[in-house]
Protein backbone atom coordinates (compact mmCIF):
# COMPACT_ATOMS: atom_id res chain seq x y z
CA UNK A 1 0.00 0.00 0.00
CA UNK A 2 1.54 3.35 -1.00
CA UNK A 3 2.11 5.95 1.67
CA UNK A 4 2.02 9.70 1.43
CA UNK A 5 4.67 12.13 2.63
CA UNK A 6 2.74 12.99 5.81
CA UNK A 7 2.64 9.31 6.81
CA UNK A 8 6.35 8.90 6.10
CA UNK A 9 7.12 11.92 8.30
CA UNK A 10 4.82 10.72 11.11
CA UNK A 11 6.37 7.22 11.05
CA UNK A 12 9.90 8.67 11.13
CA UNK A 13 8.97 10.89 14.10
CA UNK A 14 7.44 7.95 15.96
CA UNK A 15 10.53 5.83 15.32
CA UNK A 16 12.74 8.62 16.70
CA UNK A 17 10.48 8.84 19.76
CA UNK A 18 10.86 5.10 20.40
CA UNK A 19 14.63 5.10 19.87
CA UNK A 20 15.03 8.00 22.34
CA UNK A 21 12.66 6.39 24.87
CA UNK A 22 14.48 3.03 24.76
CA UNK A 23 17.81 4.81 25.27
CA UNK A 24 16.40 6.71 28.26
CA UNK A 25 15.09 3.43 29.69
CA UNK A 26 18.49 1.79 29.08
CA UNK A 27 16.86 -0.98 27.05
CA UNK A 28 19.66 -2.88 25.32
CA UNK A 29 18.75 -3.75 21.74
CA UNK A 30 20.29 -3.83 18.27
CA UNK A 31 17.77 -1.69 16.44
CA UNK A 32 14.18 -0.61 15.93
CA UNK A 33 12.32 -1.64 12.78
CA UNK A 34 12.26 0.84 9.90
CA UNK A 35 8.47 0.62 9.72
CA UNK A 36 5.94 -0.19 12.46
CA UNK A 37 4.54 -3.71 12.67
CA UNK A 38 1.14 -2.04 13.15
CA UNK A 39 0.01 1.56 13.00
CA UNK A 40 -3.05 3.74 12.88
CA UNK A 41 -1.84 7.23 12.13
CA UNK A 42 -1.78 9.47 14.19
CA UNK A 43 -2.84 7.34 17.15
CA UNK A 44 -0.51 4.38 17.51
CA UNK A 45 2.61 2.77 16.11
CA UNK A 46 3.84 -0.62 17.34
CA UNK A 47 7.51 -1.31 16.73
CA UNK A 48 9.60 -4.49 16.61
CA UNK A 49 12.83 -4.00 18.56
CA UNK A 50 15.70 -6.34 17.79
CA UNK A 51 17.08 -8.52 20.57
CA UNK A 52 20.56 -7.76 21.83
CA UNK A 53 21.10 -11.40 22.82
CA UNK A 54 19.48 -13.28 19.91
CA UNK A 55 20.49 -11.84 16.52
CA UNK A 56 17.59 -11.50 14.10
CA UNK A 57 14.93 -12.01 16.78
CA UNK A 58 12.41 -9.53 18.13
CA UNK A 59 13.35 -8.96 21.75
CA UNK A 60 10.86 -6.21 22.53
CA UNK A 61 7.71 -4.51 21.33
CA UNK A 62 7.59 -0.72 21.70
CA UNK A 63 4.55 1.51 21.30
CA UNK A 64 4.25 5.21 20.53
CA UNK A 65 1.76 7.74 19.21
CA UNK A 66 -1.03 9.69 20.89
CA UNK A 67 -0.52 7.60 24.00
CA UNK A 68 2.29 6.83 26.44
CA UNK A 69 5.48 5.52 24.86
CA UNK A 70 6.13 2.13 26.39
CA UNK A 71 7.86 -1.19 25.73
CA UNK A 72 7.58 -4.82 26.74
CA UNK A 73 9.50 -8.07 26.37
CA UNK A 74 8.41 -9.83 23.20
CA UNK A 75 7.54 -13.20 24.81
CA UNK A 76 6.97 -14.58 21.28
CA UNK A 77 3.82 -12.52 20.82
CA UNK A 78 2.21 -11.64 17.50
CA UNK A 79 1.84 -7.83 17.22
CA UNK A 80 -1.90 -7.95 17.88
CA UNK A 81 -1.28 -9.68 21.21
CA UNK A 82 1.37 -7.11 22.08
CA UNK A 83 -1.36 -4.46 21.65
CA UNK A 84 -3.59 -6.52 23.93
CA UNK A 85 -0.80 -6.75 26.51
CA UNK A 86 -0.36 -2.95 26.54
CA UNK A 87 -4.14 -2.57 26.78
CA UNK A 88 -4.35 -4.88 29.79
CA UNK A 89 -1.38 -3.22 31.51
CA UNK A 90 -2.65 0.29 30.97
CA UNK A 91 -6.13 -0.61 32.18
CA UNK A 92 -4.56 -1.98 35.38
CA UNK A 93 -2.54 1.23 35.76
CA UNK A 94 -5.67 3.35 35.32
CA UNK A 95 -7.48 1.33 38.03
CA UNK A 96 -4.53 1.76 40.38
CA UNK A 97 -4.39 5.50 39.70
CA UNK A 98 -8.08 5.82 40.56
CA UNK A 99 -7.34 4.12 43.90
CA UNK A 100 -4.39 6.47 44.45
CA UNK A 101 -1.88 3.62 44.14
CA UNK A 102 1.20 3.24 41.99
CA UNK A 103 1.99 -0.11 40.40
CA UNK A 104 5.49 -1.46 40.99
CA UNK A 105 7.92 -0.40 38.28
CA UNK A 106 5.47 2.08 36.74
CA UNK A 107 6.20 5.79 36.60
CA UNK A 108 3.45 7.73 34.85
CA UNK A 109 2.74 11.24 36.02
CA UNK A 110 2.43 12.24 39.64
CA UNK A 111 -0.38 11.39 42.05
CA UNK A 112 -1.67 14.93 41.57
CA UNK A 113 -2.21 14.26 37.83
CA UNK A 114 -3.71 10.76 38.18
CA UNK A 115 -7.36 11.90 38.29
CA UNK A 116 -6.83 13.40 34.83
CA UNK A 117 -4.49 10.70 33.48
CA UNK A 118 -6.49 7.64 34.53
CA UNK A 119 -9.46 8.19 32.17
CA UNK A 120 -7.10 9.10 29.31
CA UNK A 121 -5.04 5.97 29.88
CA UNK A 122 -8.16 3.83 30.05
CA UNK A 123 -9.44 5.35 26.78
CA UNK A 124 -6.13 4.51 25.07
CA UNK A 125 -6.31 0.98 26.52
CA UNK A 126 -9.81 0.58 25.09
CA UNK A 127 -8.64 1.75 21.66
CA UNK A 128 -5.75 -0.72 21.70
CA UNK A 129 -8.09 -3.54 22.68
CA UNK A 130 -10.44 -2.60 19.85
CA UNK A 131 -7.66 -2.74 17.27
CA UNK A 132 -6.24 -5.96 18.73
CA UNK A 133 -9.59 -7.75 18.55
CA UNK A 134 -10.63 -6.48 15.10
CA UNK A 135 -9.98 -9.53 12.90
CA UNK A 136 -10.28 -7.39 9.75
CA UNK A 137 -7.01 -5.67 10.68
CA UNK A 138 -4.92 -8.82 10.99
CA UNK A 139 -3.61 -11.58 8.78
CA UNK A 140 -2.57 -14.47 11.00
CA UNK A 141 0.36 -16.65 9.95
Amino acid sequence: MPTDDATEIWVAQQRETVVAYLAKQQCKHTGVGDWPAFHVEPYVALWAVQSATTPGAIGWWAISGDLPTDYMTNQGLHPRYALRYFSDQWRAMARAMRRGQQLDGVNLGSPKTWPTLAPLLEARANSLEGWATDNALWIEA
